[in-house]
């Protein structure tokens, strides 16, 4: 039997976590060679670890007494995911309250890159025999379903460009882009959009988007169902509810 194959490690970007970390442990500034001994590292690689860390923001260097310590710029590389956390805390009730009220699917989608999401949070009804489910961590395309048409509402991209990624979708029942394109323009004016079998044949989905503080696309709240369970009053209500939650989130976020 053999051995599995071993990760392949960046040892440069070990040591610079490990520096990181011990920066981060140290009550005061450190020099150079303190860290080099402590961390059993060669001088000029740490001096160099150090500068980079200086660089990035990450490490201060006080030139007077020649010592780095841990600098605030971690704390505006932790706030993407202090922020996540903390919209799954607050989001994470009402997503359960929504799925059982309308026997849907509630999934709470992250902008992690300029043209994919990540699926955050989910909550699925109890009452239903037959289920939607996507794994949390699951990754999409940002412009694909219903969360899609929002995020395209939201990103103020030229028309051309949101074809150019448009293209790129695979949908189960195609749909012209001028006719997507107009359902983006929509989600201006009511604040929701639909996707009614275009990602999925039998499956329509309904979701708002919550933007950041300066209006850029950062989450989108979806509801999952299949078409014949929802029809228009109660896709009507469905969405009127996902608004209300919506607007919530931004007060509060």
């Amino acid at each position: 039997m053999s051995d599995a194959p071993q990760e392949k490690l960046v040892g440069a970007l070990i040591s610079g976590l490990a520096v990181l970390r011990y920066l981060q442990k140290s009550r005061s500034g450190v020099g150079v060679t303190q860290v080099a001994r402590d961390l059993n590292l060669n001088p000029s690689t740490c001096f160099n670890l150090l500068k980079t860390l200086v660089h990035e923001g990450l490490a201060n260097f006080d030139q007077a007494t020649k010592s780095y310590s841990l600098s605030m710029g971690v704390v505006s590389l932790a706030q993407g995911a202090l922020d996540r956390e903390n919209h799954i805390r607050v989001l994470h009730p009402e997503l359960e309250r929504i799925a059982q009220k309308f026997e849907v699917a509630m999934n709470l989608w992250q902008v992690v890159e300029e043209d994919r999401v990540l699926l955050v949070d989910r909550a699925e009804p109890s009452t239903t025999t037959v289920q939607i489910s996507m794994r949390i961590g699951q990754r999409l395309p940002m412009f694909v379903g219903s969360l899609g048409r929002c995020f395209a509402a939201q990103s103020g991209l030229e028309k051309a460009k949101m074809e150019r990624r448009f293209r790129k979708i695979r949908l189960a029942r195609p749909i012209d882009f001028e006719e997507w394109y107009q359902e983006v323009q929509k989600v201006h004016e009511t604040g929701y959009a639909i996707d009614r079998g275009n990602f999925s044949r039998g499956i329509t989905t309904a979701a708002v988007g919550i933007p950041d503080a300066n209006n850029r696309p950062l989450l989108a709240i979806s509801a999952i169902g299949i078409s014949e369970q929802i029809d228009d009053e109660k896709l009507d209500a469905l969405c009127q509810d996902l608004l209300g939650l919506a607007r919530n989130a931004r007060q509060h976020g």
